[in-house]
């Protein structure tokens, strides 16, 4: 690892002014779970580390049933799925954070970190998509808040600018009769990097969804919102029959590549049948909700 500096900022326009300096030589610490071994290994380099974990902006999370939730870009994930109010509102967020690493990474990585690390297999994104999160951004020329569908731009990049940081990821209001559901599939526990990823929402009136969205992980160079396979679900009946012609639809966009998880054969048809187990899932949390 090469030597870098380190600032512990306390405030997001310190850490604003810090970046903005630095511009691509500054990185942003938050949990460290993934810059930190991307710099030991040389996959990134810095001259200045910055540390926002003593921003208060950044480490707090707020829930209303009205009004949604606002979950603070460096809230570790085991905050959010021991949190009872966030686990029954957005299941699929409680179900990727769940899944980030093991129990010691998730006592210091966050939804934001995992986010901005915008990894095209990250487990988080799919679910923030399917559950229409915003990311709300700070940076030199003020702030602004991006849809979550749009951040990712390519492999391990997005629409982070120079000197801009994600302070929070902030979700809608609880519907009800919805339900979330996210999973992924992986050959062996030891391998912890999704083959297929598939996050997915449902609202429902009485047997009928009246709209629903899906997202897939690990087929394409960022996470992707399946439109066309969520736009086929409004007004269907849910079932099985529905869920499987979703599948087949979200399989049209997946474009994954062959490597060492798999043949991208098997990852398209890993997108069928995801996207039917995830829907099925989700359509009895949503039946059960109120």
């Amino acid at each position: 690892m090469k030597d870098f500096e380190y600032a512990a900022a306390t405030s997001v326009d310190e850490a604003v002014g810090l970046l903005a300096a630095r511009g691509d030589r500054a990185k942003i610490l938050a949990g460290g779970t993934d810059i930190i071994v991307q710099l030991r290994e040389n996959l990134r380099e810095a001259d200045l580390v910055v540390d926002v974990k003593r921003i208060p902006e950044l480490t707090k999370f707020e829930f209303s049933p009205q009004t949604g939730l606002k979950l603070g870009a460096s809230v570790p994930c085991y905050q959010v799925y021991e949190n009872a109010d966030i686990c029954r509102a957005y299941p699929a967020l409680s179900d990727s954070a769940r899944i980030i690493g093991g129990w010691q990474i998730q006592s210091r990585a966050s939804i934001g970190g995992n986010l901005c690390n915008s990894s095209p297999a990250a487990d988080s994104i799919p679910a923030l998509i399917a559950l229409g999160a915003k990311a709300h951004i700070a940076g030199p020329d003020g702030r602004r808040t991006v849809p979550v569908d749009q951040f990712c731009t390519a492999p391990g990049r997005n629409v982070l600018k120079r000197g801009e940081l994600l302070t929070a990821i902030e979700f809608p209001a609880p519907a009800k009769q919805a339900g979330s559901h996210y999973q992924r599939f992986i050959p062996r526990n030891e391998m912890d990097i999704a083959v297929v990823g598939v996050g997915v929402w449902l609202r429902l009136e009485g047997a009928t969804i009246a709209e629903g969205r899906i997202a897939l992980g690990a087929v394409a160079p960022t996470p992707i919102y399946a439109a066309e396979a969520s736009e086929f679900l409004k007004g269907k009946p849910a079932g099985e029959d529905t869920f499987k012609q979703a599948g087949e639809l979200a399989r049209k966009i997946a474009k994954p590549i062959s490597d060492m998880r798999g043949p991208a054969e098997h990852r398209v048809h890993l997108v069928g049948v995801l996207v039917a187990r995830s829907l099925a899932a989700a359509f009895e949390r949503a039946r059960s909700s109120k």
